[in-house]
């Protein structure tokens, strides 16, 4: 419920800002980017979120969280690049430049974990077309207690058996690949594999590396999350829904053997970029097997995004790399998050704003991890 969210604890915030980044302002302020290179429990952590002044937040102002808008976050000034390590920096700064006969984008998205999804999803692609969503309310004190949308871990350490097919489907993340299409001047119907087309096959026979960006936009699981997982994974279709071999896992192994080309990798999926434990870099295996396949930056979220709030994000981050190519990577998710922390947040029938998306939780979630260079 948009209710509990929890407030943003500025004050913790500026304290860690005091810790790490105070001492030494005089030799980083200057400049228009940063690039960290962190570990552990940072590496979970977007420093664009930190405070770099004292605030204070008055939880019954109006509309809810817009007293956020009135914090000096570290991104309104300096776009954050994250790196895995000091050394990466000179090997990505070394790689030569993509071919420039790449194709803009391929996606893979709202993948069917077992037939039920399938069956459900063939019924509403046959059904007319109806936009809806539970934050267009008309009144305040309801939006206060209406369900947050969010691409929640699976919680599967409850099931006795927790296999590929209690995963919950994400039909949103097809809205948003199609926005980021979209966004890219680029036909959805050629560039997005969706449904039963977002299975292993597809990923792992598919010339990838003709493509400037990879997109994935599904759970992103660790080891322990499904029986017998023992590597980290992007959940893709069920075999036996898509009428293909495999397990339906694009675990790191399976990413090591693909050869990219790309700009960026994005994985829009639960905490693709958590560390897999103590002193573990910033960017997980996941990242890293990403890194060694081809890519040269990666796209990676911290935690469970909100769907509404990330499909804007993209949608911006992306139209700003295309309207700007000489734009860094860096400063292209900088602006787009700031512009959706100023925007109007999420508005019912009449265009007014029913809670703003001004919390980091909303505009903060993803991370860039590459060298800060531009496309």
């Amino acid at each position: 419920m948009v209710s509990e969210i929890p407030p943003f604890d500025v004050a913790l915030g500026y304290e860690l800002y005091t810790l790490l980044l105070k001492p030494v302002e005089a030799a980083w302020q200057p400049s228009k980017s940063l690039i960290v290179v962190t570990n552990g429990a940072l590496g979970e952590l977007p420093l664009s979120l930190l405070p770099t002044a004292p605030a204070q937040i008055d939880p019954a102002a109006k509309p809810l969280f817009a007293n956020y808008r009135n914090v000096a976050w570290l991104a309104r000034s300096h776009a954050v690049t994250m790196v895995p390590s000091a050394s990466a920096i000179v090997t990505l700064r070394r790689l030569p430049r993509g071919s420039p006969a790449r194709d803009k984008l391929i996606g893979f998205g709202d993948p069917y974990f077992n037939a039920d999804q399938a069956a459900e999803a063939e019924s509403e692609q046959a059904a007319p077309t109806v936009v809806a969503s539970a934050e267009s309310t008309n009144a305040e004190n309801v939006t206060r207690g209406i369900p947050l949308r969010l691409r929640a871990s699976p919680h599967t350490e409850e099931n006795d058996a927790a296999t590929l097919a209690i995963l919950p489907r994400l039909p949103d993340t097809r809205f948003e690949l199609t926005s980021m299409a979209e966004a890219l001047q680029v036909d959805p119907a050629k560039a997005l594999y969706l449904g039963k087309a977002a299975n292993e096959q597809n990923v792992e026979t598919l010339d990838l590396a003709h493509y400037r960006i990879v997109a994935f936009s599904t759970h992103g699981l660790v080891p322990g999350d499904l029986d017998g997982l023992t590597q980290p994974a992007l959940a893709l279709t069920a075999p036996e829904v898509a009428g293909v071999k495999g397990d339906g896992l694009l675990t790191m192994e399976k990413i090591l053997a693909l050869k990219l080309d790309a700009d960026w990798v994005v994985l829009s999926a639960c905490n693709t970029a958590a560390g897999a434990g103590a002193g573990a870099e910033a960017a997980s295996g996941l990242g890293s097997a990403f890194f060694y396949a081809g890519t040269r930056a990666l796209l990676v979220t911290n935690w469970s995004v909100h769907s509404a709030s990330a499909r804007e994000l993209i949608t911006d981050l992306f139209r700003r790399q295309r309207a700007d190519p000489a734009l860094t990577r860096g400063e292209a998710l900088r602006q787009a998050m700031m512009a959706l922390l100023e925007g109007p947040g999420a508005v019912d029938g009449s265009g007014r704003t029913i809670y703003s998306y001004a919390h980091p939780l909303f505009w903060a979630p993803y991370s860039v991890i590459g060298d800060g260079g531009g496309t």
